[in-house]
């Protein structure tokens, strides 16, 4: 197909949060991708506690990361310019083009005052992407009818029109009432938003599709506008999710044959994408957990970054899980800490300056000899380094506040940054910390954590990276079959 026609910009909005616009978005970064386009992902604003660090060492959410990577583009700010990290019920991080601007909150960021520069910002950014991609594929967030905040929504119809772009409605049938929420979705949108409005694609259908055909028929009348597919829902193909909302309800039994590799479900836990690759590790049974007989069968514990570390230490010391770790550690479990888990780990986590909260020390597991002080500023890179006495160089992304030293004369990292930075500590190959996200996506470093384990294990090492790859291509085949994709093409070509 030919890669020199530009095509207009296409936009995935959905009648409700959670009905697959992100994943949508992703297949069809894909399917650009296959058919010998350039494209790249957008969207003006997320709300998300999983972020990502850019090759610049910018903050943006994990699931534009992720279509980046489908697209088969390094991820850039100017992807999701604008990222709101909840950090309570009612306040959130700002983080503009990368970087935080400060918490705001909700009533503040949704008032109308500086709204207009945030839109200014988001415009620019999207300006600056469509230089240099073709197509472009951005994604809504939330319902495009919440009417109540038309005049300060950035994401939805107003980017929409901003960018020129068609736009699809992407409906949930799986949670029913699928014809009001179509329906009501397009009439609550103003005549100009409308005409942006070029076609319907339903989601998660569960049966015989047939049986729906005469269902197509009538939203179509109805709305005035086609059906570009219904795709079945899939249990099969595997996309790295956007938030923890399922994590407590993955699997907990223990596997014969395998490691069982717990991470601590901590109440602000984030960046949980760090732990994707154990899922699918095939020598690994990973569950997540703060269930202190739960913790006593496990041969790893992880403890996973969090938005809020005092305020976690606090709680695992009250319900018994810190407790539960040291013991399980001394009875011959790894314990290994990433970012807030690292900090977690040490001897006491400090806050004199009330960066996090009211709390100003409490004591650590103290399993590793490190005092971290929270600061308010924040470090976000991507870093290339090696581990301990392995030759491979592996990378991985640091995002975090707070500073953690060593408190005895012989310091041991785990790992050397390039450059001869060290990160994290290493007691032994069962005690350990690390302010590496995405350090388990290196294969060479979980055969290590695993090797302790060799015994236990009947299957060999498994590439992450080679089995992302193949499901990207196997949710664009998905979507092929069940998307009338040379309708997209013309939709997206033509000049009206």
């Amino acid at each position: 197909m030919n890669q020199h026609r530009k095509l207009h910009p296409i936009m995935f909005v959905g009648t409700g949060s959670d009905v697959g616009k992100s994943i949508v978005a992703t297949a069809f970064c894909r399917i650009f991708l296959q058919d010998g386009y350039h494209p790249a992902p957008f969207k003006a604003q997320n709300m998300a506690l999983n972020s990502f660090a850019t090759p610049e060492g910018l903050e943006i959410g994990r699931a534009q990361a992720v279509q980046a990577e489908a697209a088969g583009v390094p991820c850039h700010t100017d992807m999701n310019p604008l990222l709101l990290k909840p950090s309570s019920d009612h306040t959130s991080q700002v983080v503009l083009n990368g970087k935080p601007i400060g918490n705001r909150d909700a009533y503040d960021y949704f008032r109308k005052e500086g709204r207009e520069e945030l839109r200014q910002e988001v415009h620019t950014a999207f300006d600056r992407l469509e230089q240099r991609f073709n197509p472009i594929v951005m994604e809504g967030a939330g319902s495009i009818s919440e009417i109540n905040l038309r005049e300060t929504d950035l994401v939805n119809m107003p980017m929409a029109i901003h960018a020129g772009a068609d736009v699809i409605l992407v409906a949930d049938i799986d949670r029913g009432g699928v014809f009001a929420s179509v329906y009501g979705s397009v009439m609550l949108l103003t005549e100009e938003e409308r005409k942006r409005l070029k076609g319907i694609l339903i989601n998660k259908f569960r049966g015989d599709i047939r049986l729906f055909e005469p269902g197509v028929k009538m939203l179509e009348e109805l709305c005035g506008i086609p059906v570009i597919g219904v795709l079945p829902y899939y249990k099969d193909i595997y996309i790295e999710e956007e938030d923890s909302l399922a994590l407590a309800t993955r699997n907990v039994q223990s596997t014969h044959g395998k490691v069982n590799v717990a991470v601590i479900l901590l109440r602000h836990l984030s960046n949980f994408t760090d732990f994707n690759v154990l899922e699918r590790d095939p020598r690994v049974h990973l569950y997540y957990t703060n269930n202190v007989d739960e913790i006593k069968k496990a041969d790893i514990i992880l403890l996973p970054g969090s938005k809020s570390t005092l305020s976690d230490l606090y709680e695992l010391r009250r319900n018994g899980v810190a407790q539960a770790v040291i013991r399980a550690h001394r009875d011959g479990a790894t314990v290994m800490g990433i970012c807030g888990g690292y900090q977690l780990m040490g001897q006491e986590v400090c806050d004199p300056d009330h960066v996090e909260g009211s709390i100003e020390r409490l004591p650590g597991l103290g399993l590793l000899p490190v005092s971290t002080r929270m600061t308010g500023e924040k470090v976000t890179r991507q870093v290339k380094f090696r581990c301990r006495e392995m030759d491979a160089e592996c990378s991985g992304y640091e995002i975090h506040m707070g500073e953690t030293v060593p408190m005895d004369a012989e310091p041991s990292p785990l790992n050397r940054i390039e450059g001869g930075k060290a990160d994290g500590y290493f007691v032994s190959r069962r005690c350990m910390g690390t302010y590496i996200h995405g350090i388990l996506d290196n294969q060479t470093f979980v055969d290590y954590l695993l090797e302790p384990f060799a015994d236990k294990l009947a299957e060999k090492s498994f590439d992450y990276q080679a089995f992302k790859e193949e499901q990207y291509n196997k949710l664009a085949e998905h979507v092929r079959k069940h998307v009338d994709i040379p309708l997209v093409y013309k939709i997206m070509s033509s000049n009206d």
